[in-house]
């Protein structure tokens, strides 16, 4: 389990204090209230004015989302060193204003497992039977059976977009309907998914499959609209929806579309793309249950995050240990100035390797050669892992939390250290499998240069990252190049800078260009009909 040391910076006191801002479960908080180090005061329903007048001497705030932590309250709260947020979500919290301010924030990712499935699967009940719409009905003293059949769930395909903890949970769940499951998700390795009875597929073949489709992701930039017109035009008549995820993993213009046109026979949404929604068309619809963003409000949930957050700012505060931490404090100014340019071209490195393959890897090997392994490498590694995790699990994944979460995807990962690195006084190495590929990425930092890759698979590069970037495997001939850069120029993309790795004369070769814009899908299009390109991979840093 990751876990991040603090500087500890008490000073000599009698209690640690804590600042109760909103309701939460008084069993969950049982733990603060009763140890004899910490004095709770749980003051709810304050205004913002209300809390700068109070907030000055706590050391940890507890809220759920009613509480809208600002900047303001942060900067006011001058002992401030933990803000727990008891669920999931922060978007109440200036995750930024936090971080400047060395104030860790935590949540509590697990707490609502049990809760987000069953009511997945509640409303995945009430959506197949029509029990709303016939509970409306009767309570209005209309008799109508007739109006209301509905479908059995035996026998049916359910389809899973990611499958976490919840996704998990809700497969397990089904299949004891008798429901066949189907699932995509980038880290599900294929041993999981045999034990777990689930075949793996594409969202694309999920389409042409699924009966029921639910969707259990974060809300990233490659999981926004996965569930959208492309994904509708594929499914057979009748599939019915369930999302108790995020809005915007399903776009809701799209489903109201599939729902008009007979691709989708039923949705039941617990959340929107607004909250609170403001879509009549969508929450009026006749075919679409909707509850108001429950899938935690359960006793049992909300107990079980005050129970996670109390004993974790006890953690941070007596132990100086932090597990969920949703933000990154300032690096320590005690890290090692030789280390410093690293964490960079650490971080692009995770960001190049996760998009250049195809499939996250199953297996991660870290090497460190030169002065820099005599240092402590983990937040290089934390680095590394962070940035190849964002694009799959989303902005929360941090130097904090990376190594946590890589664990939760069943990925190993190996550290090796070197004192001797040939032709670099420090050199990194990141060796990414998984079952159809590897792929081998080698850095540096150059005195006077910057950050640089040196090495992809077994290719020799100098390739500076830079927001762009456009990796073309291709067979080594007279003109090629020339074509690629008519193609680009026809689509107003321009080379900043473009480098070349091959072994032999027309052999296989490594183009890698860095570029003033990205290459739209057209392009890619017509590169890739290129005779001789064997693969395209285009690369967005942040």
């Amino acid at each position: 389990m990751a876990e991040q040391s603090l500087p500890h910076r008490r000073h000599i006191m009698e209690n640690y204090r804590i600042l109760v801002l909103d309701p939460v479960s008084e069993d969950g908080i049982k733990e603060l209230l009763d140890h004899p180090n910490y004095d709770v005061d749980v003051n709810t329903g304050l205004s913002e004015e209300e809390i700068l007048e109070t907030v000055h001497d706590y050391h940890a705030l507890i809220v759920r989302s009613q509480t809208i932590v600002t900047e303001e309250i942060i900067r006011y709260a001058r002992q401030l060193r933990v803000i727990a947020r008891a669920g999931v979500g922060v978007d109440n919290i200036d995750i930024d204003a936090a971080t400047k301010h060395g104030v860790i924030v935590i949540n509590a990712p697990d707490g609502n497992t049990i809760s987000a499935t069953e009511h997945t699967m509640a409303m995945m009940l009430s959506l197949t039977r029509d029990i709303p719409a016939a509970h409306k009905e009767l309570s209005e003293g209309t008799w109508n059976r007739k109006g209301h059949k509905g479908t059995e769930m035996y026998g049916k395909t359910l389809g899973i977009i990611g499958v976490g903890k919840i996704g998990f949970g809700v497969a397990k769940r089904a299949q004891s309907f008798g429901m066949r499951i189907i699932a995509f998700d980038p880290y599900l390795s294929d041993d999981k998914a045999q034990e777990a009875e689930i075949e793996k597929m594409e969202v694309d073949e999920i389409a042409a499959q699924a009966d029921f489709l639910t969707v259990h992701t974060p809300l990233t930039p490659q999981t926004k609209g996965i569930v959208g017109e492309d994904f509708f035009d594929k499914t057979k008549p009748g599939l019915k929806i369930v999302n108790v995820a995020r809005g915007g993993i399903i776009d809701e213009d799209a489903l109201i579309k599939a729902l008009d046109g007979g691709r989708a026979d039923g949705a039941a949404l617990d959340v929107f793309e607004e909250e609170p929604p403001t879509d009549m068309k969508l929450l009026n619809h006749p075919k679409v249950v909707v509850t108001p963003h429950l899938g935690a409000s359960t006793v049992e949930a909300q107990e079980k995050v005050a129970i996670s957050v109390s004993r974790e700012i006890i953690d941070i505060l007596e132990n100086n240990t932090i597990v969920h931490a949703v933000n990154a404090p300032r690096i320590s100014e005690n890290i090692n100035k030789e280390l410093k340019p690293y964490i960079n071209i650490a971080s692009h490195m995770g960001e190049v390797g996760i998009q250049l393959m195809n499939r996250p890897p199953s297996e991660i090997k870290l090497k460190y050669h030169g002065e820099l392994a005599i240092d402590d490498t983990s937040i290089l590694t934390r680095s590394f892992v962070s940035s190849m995790l964002k694009p799959h699990l989303g902005e929360n994944v941090n130097i904090i939390n990376a190594l946590y979460l890589l664990q939760e995807q069943d990925v190993v990962y190996k550290v090796e250290k070197k004192g001797k690195a040939h032709g670099y006084s420090n050199y990194l190495e990141a060796e990414l499998i998984n079952e159809d590929e590897t792929l081998v990425l080698g850095a540096s930092v150059l005195n006077g240069y910057g950050e640089r890759i040196v090495k992809i698979n077994e290719f020799q590069v100098d390739i500076k990252p830079t927001k762009h970037l456009l990796f073309i495997d291709h067979q080594d001939r007279p003109g090629i190049i020339g074509e690629m850069g008519i193609t680009l120029g026809t689509h107003k993309v321009n080379i900043a800078s473009m480098q070349l790795g091959r072994h032999d004369e027309g052999g296989n070769a490594l183009l890698s260009l860095s570029l003033d814009q990205g290459v739209n899908d057209e392009a890619m299009k017509e590169l890739s009909k290129i005779k001789g390109f064997n693969g395209l991979k285009q690369v967005d840093l942040s």
